[in-house]
């Protein structure tokens, strides 16, 4: 069969090769399937007892959404990257010779305050969209968002962003690391992780399915998927509950060093997959919807003898697949089925063949309103007929899409960001805010999404912005008030003279929307900033928003 028949998914894939029937054991593999008779048809198999307990975990006495939100990013994660970031900015300023002048000789420690201001920046960022960084801080006034300011400086939040760092390189042992490929964030990533999986009980039908962060950048995991809209990235495989998007388990591709679950060597790359997603879900009732990449006969055999059912759009020449299924022809609305103990394997043909694989449905074809479509006035009801399995996949199959949907609205990931482990990062914080949003709409809350995120950055910038640190060493009262004058740059033995850039000046664009560099060789040293004598001192030290 041609591969365009499974467009609507993902069937190209360099890093996981294809199963297909090369030997003679496919034949042996199928001879107990049993067809099944249309005219007469069994009652679909019945699904497992379902002993999950849906809902959170963690008992929630308010419903504000920096709570939520605290679930995943607490004082120890917090905490950890404050420290990691001021060790990692320790090392770089004593192992490289820097100049006097240069910005991260005033560079001071974060703390997980601080952090959480930085991280809803990076928030509100992703809901006010600008192409480059700095416009967040332009004095222009089409570019302006003065709340920015008001929460950190330009200068501030660049260094933090420099040296932004989730483990310590001295001990990293490629040896014994759990994956060597994810070793600069994966202390951050398996720490979220696990806490999306430990505060929530998914309901009963959860999905599988990939997400593709962007990246283009020298990486040697990086996957090219010519059917997703980034093409080019950080593959992450995703189990997510159908009915919410919530995503409580992921696994980012490394290569061969992505782990995987503990009998792996037995099974194939793709049953490996879902068994590693699935490992704390099974034996529990669950029933998990996959696309035509993962679902074989080898896994929906696994996945029974753990108590869970599969059900999901299959490639016809996985092996064990019925041959009738791989070279029979039919006419548009026929089907044909094969029943193998609770799996049952049917092909049907619609627009062209689609081959379901489920352990909870049998070949039952069902009438569906598409369309009421209206001629001449009058208003036409339009029937469908599909069988029930490729009806129930399409509403169970959209967890990961519906997350992803949502999280291409408001993206915390800038496509100028360099660094693999940032990008990373910068994902993780998206799917924390997601999940809080989810966990607070399952919690009783009202607000949407949006609403929600905002709220979010206004808590964090109240709750933990009064003890946020200043690149200028100096608050807004202090700048205001005091005593103030007016001294000569110290300077350098290249320079007897040194001259900078005024902070008062460099605010102002001329007429061509550049930016004005006037130079001066005053400064404040109480403030630590350059100025012109006149007017730029007088005004840096009166005016609010000079």
């Amino acid at each position: 069969m041609d591969s365009e028949e499974y467009s609507e998914s993902d069937s190209s894939y360099e890093d996981i090769s294809d199963e297909s029937d090369s030997d003679e054991d496919t034949l042996d593999a199928a001879r107990n399937w049993c067809r099944i008779d249309q005219e007469n048809l069994a009652p679909p198999p019945p699904r497992f007892p379902f002993s999950g307990n849906p809902g959170l975990n963690t008992r929630m006495d308010g419903s504000s959404p920096i709570e939520f939100f605290c679930i995943f990013f607490d004082d120890d994660i917090v905490g950890y990257i404050a420290s990691e970031t001021n060790r990692y900015a320790e090392d770089f300023i004593e192992k490289n010779d820097l100049t006097p002048s240069s910005r991260v000789q005033k560079w001071k420690d974060v703390d997980s305050s601080e952090i959480r201001v930085f991280l809803g920046i990076i928030i509100l960022q992703g809901i006010v969209q600008k192409p480059l960084q700095k416009w967040y801080w332009s004095q222009r006034p089409l570019l302006s968002t003065p709340y920015l300011k008001q929460l950190m400086s330009e200068k501030r939040f660049s260094i933090i962003m420099k040296f932004l760092h989730f483990t310590n390189n001295e001990t990293i042992d490629l040896e014994t690391h759990p994956q060597p490929g994810l070793r600069k964030v994966y202390e951050v990533y398996d720490a979220i992780n696990r806490k999306f999986k430990s505060s929530y009980v998914p309901e009963r039908d959860v999905s599988v399915d990939e997400s593709l962060l962007l990246y283009k950048g020298r990486l040697g995991c990086k996957q090219y998927l010519p059917k997703k809209r980034a093409r080019f990235g950080i593959k992450f495989y995703q189990l997510c509950e159908s009915s919410s998007g919530y995503i409580w388990n992921s696994l980012i591709y490394t290569g061969k060093d992505m782990p995987l679950w503990n009998e792996s060597p037995k099974y194939k790359s793709t049953t490996n997959i879902v068994m590693t997603l699935l490992e704390d879900l099974i034996d529990k009732g669950y029933c998990v919807t996959l696309d035509n990449f993962y679902t074989s006969p080898e896994l929906a055999e696994l996945l029974l003898s753990h108590r869970t059912d599969v059900y999901g759009t299959l490639r016809p020449n996985r092996i064990g697949v019925p041959e009738e299924i791989k070279k029979g022809t039919l006419k548009k609305g026929e089907i044909i089925g094969f029943q193998k103990g609770k799996i049952c394997v049917m092909k049907y043909m619609d627009k062209k063949p689609i081959c379901i694989l489920s352990t909870v449905h049998n070949t039952v074809i069902v009438e569906q309103d598409k369309k009421r479509k209206k001629t001449h006035g009058k208003s036409e009801r339009i029937v469908s007929k599909k069988p029930q399995a490729i009806i129930d996949y399409n509403l169970t199959m959209g967890g990961v899409d519906k997350a992803d949907q949502c999280l291409s609205y408001y993206p915390t990931v800038r496509n100028q960001q360099k660094k693999y482990y940032l990008k990373i990062f910068r994902q993780i914080l998206n799917q924390s805010v997601w999940n809080s949003f989810v966990l607070y709409k399952k919690n009783g809350g009202t607000m949407s999404h949006l609403d929600f995120r905002l709220q979010l950055v206004e808590e964090l910038a109240k709750i933990y912005g009064e003890s946020k640190h200043s690149s200028q060493n100096t608050t807004s009262s202090d700048r205001l008030n005091g005593r103030h004058f007016p001294s000569h740059i110290q300077p350098t033995q290249k320079k007897k003279a040194p001259t900078k850039i005024c902070i008062v000046c460099s605010q102002k664009f001329n007429e061509k929307g550049q930016r004005v560099r006037k130079e001066s060789r005053y400064q404040c040293a109480q403030c630590n900033v350059t100025l012109c004598v006149t007017p730029c001192f007088e005004k840096y030290h009166t005016v609010e928003n000079f």
